[in-house]
């Protein structure tokens, strides 16, 4: 099964262009982040953080600056770690984001190339999770316990933490209460032990605009 695209949901029809441009220009992720308005309410972290690989630290620094220009919110600011280059931001609709590097120090151009977008789900339990996305006939690529799972999910990577850790890893309070304001486009539809909404019908959305 494949995830072809997310659809995030804003709070009013009048902040939907301005989140739609900043999906396809500041963050250049137009083709597979698709927004709508939202149909219940939502408070705190959502639940979910969409991270944005970029193959050089100058891509990350780049997309940044847009980002912020753009009307985002600094979580954590973009510095080396064990694990690369990047930061974390909330977007203009309270969505957070994750913008990062596998690469520490530039190993070429900054030419603004994107590596892979990875949807993050906090989740209760990552084991029980992992087993639910494996009915769905996900196959796992990485697995370590009960802290993270990442799975082979076709145009955007599906990726579980606990909710908690993921909370911590982005800079934000976990706590949360409503709807998720998602919904991932794929071949099935079905809601997970999390509430996440997995709709075909947001297939036959992609390109439109409210």
């Amino acid at each position: 099964m494949n995830i072809h695209a997310i659809t995030i949901e804003v709070p009013a029809a009048g902040e939907a262009p301005a989140a739609e441009s900043f999906y396809a220009d500041a963050l250049a992720v137009g083709d597979r982040v698709h927004v709508r308005v939202a149909t219940g309410p939502s408070s705190g972290f959502r639940g979910f953080a969409p991270s944005l690989i970029l193959m050089q630290p100058g891509d990350v620094d780049a997309t940044f600056a847009r980002a912020l220009a753009a009307g985002a919110r600094v979580l954590k600011p973009v510095v080396k770690s064990l694990w690369g280059y990047g930061g974390s931001l909330v977007a203009p609709d309270g969505t957070t984001w994750q913008i990062a590097s596998a690469n520490k120090t530039a190993t070429g151009p900054a030419v603004g190339e994107v590596e892979k977008l990875v949807l993050l789900l906090g989740v209760q339990d990552v084991k029980a999770s992992t087993a639910f996305y494996r009915e769905q006939g996900l196959a796992v690529n990485k697995s370590f316990g009960g802290k993270y799972a990442e799975f082979s999910s076709g145009d955007i990577t599906l990726a579980l933490y606990k909710r908690s850790g993921l909370a911590k890893q982005v800079g934000i309070a976990a706590e949360g209460t409503g709807s998720h304001r998602l919904e991932v486009g794929a071949d099935a539809d079905f809601t997970d032990p999390d509430g996440y909404a997995w709709a075909t019908s947001a297939m036959a959305d992609r390109g439109r605009r409210l």
